[in-house]
């Protein structure tokens, strides 16, 4: 049965409103940043665990938690003050695709970041405001500071690039954790001068599945054109926080 736009924004506020509780944070990897308190331990750890946030949730987390043992459960106080030869102990640590002379750049360009540049948030703010809220462009410029360090030639697949057309799905999760701010508690709402109307909604295998089987999107890759197709329909849902229905696709094609 085809339902109506209607139709479709009640079943999306619905679901929404479902999965976007604090008893959805115990399973996903948003769970390792809730471990902390400061601004810049959610930041470093929610950058690393979006980043290897691909396949079984259980193990994501579970090789989360072993970078943040291995930082001493302070990331930021592990970024600024680490040595090579603390860094070279993560030259150990593989999850899927992503290894340890991924993990070894990843650690330096975050300490270039914090030492250089004034942090995650200052970086992602200026490339939002250089490119007039284009998310697009703004995460590309983003991935041109962080990679300004000749990483290795694998490592750089590691942070998506939606002007290649990539969804970039982990870091447009990583913004909605960083950017959104509701009563709910699942998300942090920490960084105050990028819009949530900005951000895109992630999009990965589930959500386009559902997206599609309501007609919400017809492009059949999950690319940026998808991502972009995707965006603008929630937009007619919310204009002011489009990327909310992360929570109800993902319900819907994780659970339901």
């Amino acid at each position: 049965m085809i339902m109506s736009d209607t139709e479709i924004r009640e079943l999306l506020n619905e679901k929404a409103e479902q999965y976007n509780q604090p008893d959805f944070i115990r399973e996903d990897p948003i769970s390792i940043p809730h471990t902390y308190s400061a601004k810049e331990d959610i930041e470093i750890s929610g950058f690393l665990s979006a980043t290897i946030a691909w396949g079984q949730r259980p193990v994501i987390i579970r090789n989360a938690k072993i970078l943040a043992k291995w930082m001493d459960h302070s990331p930021y106080e592990f970024i600024m003050n680490s040595t090579e030869a603390d860094i070279q102990h993560f030259s150990k640590f593989k999850h899927r695709t992503f290894n340890g002379v991924d993990c070894m750049y990843f650690i330096r360009s975050l300490q270039d970041i914090y030492k250089n540049h004034g942090g995650l948030e200052n970086v992602f703010t200026q490339s939002w405001s250089d490119h007039k809220e284009d998310a697009g462009a703004a995460i590309h410029a983003f991935r041109d500071v962080f990679f300004s360090h000749t990483p290795p030639g694998r490592t750089k697949k590691h942070v998506a690039d939606p002007l290649n057309g990539s969804s970039a799905k982990r870091i447009n999760m990583f913004l909605r954790w960083m950017v959104r701010n509701d009563d709910h508690g699942v998300d942090f709402g920490l960084w105050k001068d990028i819009s949530p109307s900005s951000l895109c909604c992630p999009l990965d295998v589930h959500t386009g599945n559902v997206a599609r089987g309501l007609g919400i999107i017809n492009r059949n890759a999950n690319d940026w054109k998808a991502v972009v197709e995707l965006t603008d329909f929630l937009k007619t849902l919310d204009p002011h926080d489009p990327a909310k229905y992360d929570f109800a696709l993902f319900g819907l094609g994780m659970y339901e």
